[in-house]
């Protein structure tokens, strides 16, 4: 396993929780462009939010703006997602995913699973109304 999503769990509407995305072994997180992605039930995965550290640049969907923050710890091979003011709606599995590629200026394919080499396995975000 090269990289695995943490920090999933249950939380009241308004709430936060931290995901964290760790890379294990030699697989640096630094090297790639970091995504976060979430599928609900019945619901395609949706790319959420990204950052590639090589040119400084992050990216959220609009429905995360100003909500989510991602962020990074070198030293700890690490990339988290920040989610504040939880809806409902957020409510599924969210995934990290690592793309050799990537950048996440690149507005166009940054949310498109298929340009993402490695994926970490779900963690569930519930968010109670």
């Amino acid at each position: 396993v090269q990289l695995q999503a943490y920090g999933g769990g249950l939380v009241q509407a308004g709430g936060s929780l931290r995901l964290s995305c760790v890379g294990s072994g030699l697989f640096r997180l630094d090297d790639y462009a970091i995504g976060w992605f979430r599928q609900a039930p019945g619901k395609e995965r949706e790319g959420i939010s990204c950052i590639s550290e090589s040119d400084g640049n992050t990216y959220y969907t609009e429905s995360v703006k100003g909500r989510f923050t991602i962020s990074s710890d070198d030293a700890k091979n690490t990339v988290y997602l920040q989610m504040n003011g939880l809806r409902p709606e957020d409510t599924a599995v969210h995934y990290c995913a690592a793309s050799w590629s990537l950048s996440c200026a690149n507005t166009r394919i940054v949310d498109s699973t298929s340009v993402y080499d490695y994926w970490g396995q779900g963690t569930l975000v519930t968010v109670s109304s």
